[in-house]
């Protein structure tokens, strides 16, 4: 490999690293967060996932603003897209998440932590993604992306503001301040929040990896002779990616996104084993399995169609302000709702069961 590719392939690692021990640390996840909030009002989770998220627009739209990295590289900002396809594909995502109890990120981090459910979620969810964007369902998935896709005059928010007679770096910088301000009052506006210094010290790290990912990707490993995709944290190609490179590695490079999976997973474990939570766990029945099974191919599937996970779209897509993340991440919030309380709600498996792990993937 070359310079370049080089820092790329090892950034992926350290930030899927410090991922991994934060996840596992902290229990952050989308999904988690809503259920907390929704079901018992402990909105503690969310509130960490929203200043991450607040964190991740400031830093990306500075890094943008100041040149050094070109968002528009990215699989968000292309200059069309399937708003019904991305919309739907986050509510498959968003229900799958709830039905196999945790997103793709949060599977890995509990891989690491013993919980083998989890390498089931993980090889499952990674053969249904592969399988959309590449497999036996790509061609429905390309028919309905050509029948539905759009080519719109603006694809971001700063866009839409420069409408208006806005520059666009005034326009840029004052979305980002009136979303990142708003999702930082958001978290900071509940008391409890306050005195969770571990939530808050979390929520800014994960905003600041999402950042990391952007400068490594799109600064420090630019090569204009061998141009790498600038990217950073999403999980469902990446762990597409994985899977077929641990079974086909001699065909295959190693990138951004594969070393940041084993990242993760490595983060995870070493974590679990310094602080002992580590403990091998499995299905507590057959009818758990299937639906952990049942979530991972939906998210998958799901996935591959919106472009990304509550991490891949919720983070790191909504940080380049692009109005195809917005539409993706509105698809995951109707998915988890209609899995967490609406008419398709999945009911938990054995309440003692999930006391006694917590979430599980």
């Amino acid at each position: 490999m070359q310079d370049g590719a080089n820092i790329v392939v090892v950034s992926g690692l350290f930030i899927g690293l410090a991922y991994g021990a934060i996840g596992l640390l902290i229990g952050f996840c989308l999904l988690s967060g809503l259920r907390g909030w929704w079901a018992s009002g402990d909105s503690r989770l969310i509130r960490t996932y929203a200043l991450a998220l607040g964190t991740a627009i400031a830093a990306a739209q500075l890094l943008a603003a100041s040149g050094m990295v070109d968002l528009g590289r990215s699989i968000y900002l292309q200059s069309s897209f399937s708003a019904p396809l991305m919309l739907f594909g986050g509510a498959l995502f968003g229900y799958g998440m709830a039905l196999a109890n945790g997103c793709g990120s949060r599977a890995l981090v509990l891989l690491g932590r013993g919980n083998l459910r989890s390498l089931v979620v993980v090889l499952v969810l990674g053969i249904a993604a592969q399988m959309t964007l590449k497999g036996l369902i790509a061609p429905a998935r390309v028919a309905a992306l050509q029948w539905t896709q759009v080519s719109p005059s603006v694809i971001s928010l700063p866009a839409l503001l420069s409408k208006f007679g806005l520059s666009e770096t005034f326009a840029r910088m004052l979305a980002a301040s009136a979303i990142s301000g708003a999702l930082i009052i958001f978290a900071f506006v509940h008391a409890p929040f306050h005195r969770s210094n571990g939530q808050i010290a979390a929520g800014v790290a994960v905003g600041l990896l999402v950042s990391a990912g952007w400068f490594c990707t799109g600064y420090l490993g630019a090569d204009d002779f061998n141009p790498a995709p600038v990217t950073s944290l999403t999980f469902i190609a990446p762990i597409a990616d994985s899977v077929q490179y641990i079974m086909l590695s001699t065909g295959l490079t190693l990138n951004f996104g594969i070393t940041m999976v084993a990242g993760v997973v490595a983060g995870s474990l070493v974590t679990a084993l310094a602080t002992g939570r580590f403990h091998l766990e499995g299905f507590s029945s057959p009818r758990h399995m299937l639906r952990s099974v049942g979530g991972a191919a939906l998210m998958g599937a799901g996935g591959a169609m919106a472009y990304g996970c509550s991490i891949g779209q919720g983070l790191t897509g909504v940080s380049t302000l692009a109005l195809a993340s917005f539409v993706a991440v509105a698809g995951i919030l109707l998915g988890s709702a209609l899995g967490l309380r609406g008419m398709l709600r999945v009911q938990p498996l054995v309440q003692a069961q999930d006391a006694r792990s917590g979430p599980v993937s």
